[in-house]
């Protein structure tokens, strides 16, 4: 059978590996595994949004209100736009895949940095567009520039805090970049873990309402399921000028948001108190993390996110020492696809780590004996 010849071209994205499949294929009990690889926040999430849906459990049988108007009023109020600035989707995922369709064909282009999110060449490639990448891993916006400028884009997505690597550049160079690009030209903002950068440094922080004020051709996108401890209800936003959430609309299913996922989100973003101070706890054990790199001699990305990215250069495997954490139920992250030879590492609970540290400790006295063999 013959199907689109796009997709020949198009990699299945690979999820963090579920905690089900290793007590299925390494027999580790189940309460002995800690799942590192989906950067979810380990605290989860606000004590109100678990009353809120075990009261609306028993509706579920309504469907949802599909104007999704409460929520749009929430996130109009949190980032001072209108309501008609705003589209909900299932996960940024689907705002990002909204995007792309809307704007690409197999004549269009789209500029990314080389180690990103994968979802955007993989929307990308289902549309036939091609795909333009700069030199580095990180963001470099010279690089960018330079590219664009020479090749043109009809998108350009920029990860602000990028995933998987972690980094994330200042406003002040971002819409230095931004008014440079021609107004036919989309911008995408992915602001996923801006909750995390915007927290640790406000010279990251990137405002909604003042990005597509200034810059039209931008849409922003955020998430419910990192620093809201919402990843299981599957729900993202953009935010944008209305003539191209109108356009997205155009694309949009009806009912793409369940009941309960509308309903947590409106009460989790009621309680801020609780996000900041899982925010302040990430940051706080990250220390951990950069301290224990540092004591065996590895070199680490600065995280504004959840997660910190440990290089291990000549020294180790990263495949390998991923491979030996699952193998003890410890699940991160493997960067090799992405050509990297480092694990990224969600930042867990103070438990959590402390027995991280301990089975890493473990996998590398392992590996160096191997080695010495």
């Amino acid at each position: 059978m013959e199907f689109n010849k796009v997709l020949n071209d198009c990699k299945i994205y690979e999820a963090g590996k579920p905690i089900e499949l290793v007590v299925r294929e390494y027999g580790v009990d189940e309460k002995d595994i800690i799942k590192l690889a989906s950067n979810e926040n380990p605290y989860g999430t606000s004590p109100d949004v678990t009353k809120k849906i075990q009261t609306l459990a028993q509706n579920m049988f309504v469907y949802p209100d599909d104007s999704m108007y409460e929520l749009k009023e929430a996130l109009s109020s949190k980032f001072s736009v209108h309501s008609e600035n705003v589209i909900i989707g299932a996960g940024s995922d689907q705002i990002l895949d909204f995007v792309i369709k809307a704007k690409c064909d197999e004549n269009s282009k789209m500029l990314m940095s080389k180690t990103t999110f994968a979802m955007y060449e993989i929307y990308g490639r289902q549309t036939g567009a091609k795909i333009l990448k700069t030199v580095d891993d990180e963001h470099n916006l010279e690089q960018f520039e330079a590219m664009y400028k020479e090749h043109g884009a009809d998108i350009i997505f920029l990860c602000l805090p990028n995933n998987p690597l972690g980094e994330c550049l200042d406003k002040e160079e971002v819409y230095n970049f931004l008014s440079k690009i021609d107004k036919n030209t989309l911008v995408v903002v992915d602001g996923a873990y801006q909750e995390y950068a915007s927290f640790k440094n406000t010279k990251k922080a990137i405002s909604p309402s003042d990005l597509i004020e200034q810059f039209p051709n931008t849409i922003y996108l955020g998430t419910f399921s990192k620093a809201y401890a919402l990843g299981g209800m599957r729900t993202g936003y953009g935010i944008a000028q209305k003539n191209i959430i109108k356009t997205m609309y155009k694309l949009r299913p009806p009912f793409n948001i369940t009941t309960l996922s509308l309903a947590a989100c409106i009460e989790a973003l009621k309680d801020e108190e609780f996000v900041n101070k899982c925010i302040a706890k990430n940051f706080e054990q990250m220390k951990r993390y950069e301290e224990y790199a540092k004591n065996k001699g590895f070199s680490y990305i600065e995280s504004y996110t959840n997660f910190i990215t440990i290089k291990f250069d000549n020294k180790y495997i990263s495949s390998e020492v991923a491979q030996q954490l699952l193998q003890r139920g410890i699940i991160v992250r493997d960067l090799t696809g992405y050509g990297v030879n480092a694990i990224r590492i969600t930042i867990g609970t103070n438990v959590q780590n402390t027995r991280v540290f301990k089975v890493l400790d473990t996998v590398f006295e392992e590996l160096d004996k191997e080695e010495n063999l």
